[in-house]
């Protein structure tokens, strides 16, 4: 298990809910390289780019952008919350983080935000205000955050003939949210996937996004070790995994304040992972 596995699970064994868990060390595990693929037209109108799919026709895999394109990283945050979440939110549990998403904009950083159906339900004028700003993209990360893969750090487990339905459903969420064009990029709950996973996906159309840079701040208390995870951790195209949940994750907005200031004068540039995409798909 590589150190990187080994950090990922230890963030993951926190708590089931926000798991920002990796997609390796498992032995049924596919992780296709993205180098292999070549760009596809979405069928939004809006035609963002999206990968094709892989060898056998699976669900294609994106981790990161291009190491030789210039100093861009894309900071990328799941918008938690499982479908049987409701009551603790009734009794006011925040799932949401209006204060991240303000410092985003103060900051003027774009950003990929992965939204499950079951948040927008209960957020949906956030969830309309992010849809509607390009600044940010708005992504699809499952409707009930159930795991598509067994054992995936304690998240309940979705059985295969309801994957497909359970993407869908999100997207039909998003889009009655005020959401009108999210876009066809897909994470899975906890980072879990396998090779049934991706197939039974692969009929949706969607480019599954995960990441290379873990930040820990699912359930982090300490601001200051999750932003020196971060800068240790980002590299030339990196995609960047955080989470949009202040209950579960109270340290982003200021990790977000601390991180960005010192990228931008490493030289990064801020970027959507769309932006990526398009940037290895013109690396051919």
């Amino acid at each position: 298990m590589t150190a990187h596995v080994r950090r990922t699970a230890a963030v993951c064994a926190l708590g089931a809910t926000l798991a920002a868990c990796g997609s390796a060390g498992d032995s049924g595990t596919v992780r296709p390289a993205h180098a292999g693929h070549a760009a596809t037209p979405s069928p939004s109108a809006s035609h963002p780019p999206t990968l094709t799919p892989g060898p056998g026709g699976l669900t294609p895999v994106f981790e990161h952008g291009p190491r030789d394109r210039g100093k861009t990283v894309a900071l990328t945050f799941d918008a938690d919350m499982t479908a049987d979440e409701g009551p603790r939110a009734a009794a006011g549990e925040h799932f949401d983080n209006p204060e991240l998403i303000g410092t985003l904009r103060t900051l003027k950083v774009p950003a990929t935000i992965f939204m499950t159906g079951r948040w927008a339900d209960q957020y949906p004028a956030q969830a309309r205000s992010l849809g509607h700003d390009p600044q940010f993209e708005v992504a699809n990360h499952s409707y009930s955050h159930y795991a598509f893969t067994p054992e995936c750090y304690g998240l309940p487990t979705m059985s295969p003939d309801r994957m497909r339905s359970d993407v869908e459903r999100a997207y039909t969420s998003l889009r009655k949210a005020g959401v009108d064009n999210p876009m066809p990029y897909f994470r899975f709950p906890g980072g879990c996937y396998d090779q049934q996973a991706l197939r039974t996906l692969t009929s949706v159309g969607v480019t599954a996004v995960q990441w290379d840079v873990v930040s820990g701040d699912a359930f982090a208390t300490n601001a200051d070790a999750v932003a020196r995870q971060v800068m240790d951790g980002v590299k030339p195209g990196s995609v960047v995994i955080m989470h949009c949940t202040r209950s579960a994750a109270p340290t982003t907005e200021q990790v977000v304040r601390t991180v960005v200031p010192q990228l931008r004068k490493q030289g990064y540039r801020f970027v959507k992972v769309s932006d990526l995409i398009g940037e290895t798909n013109g690396h051919r």
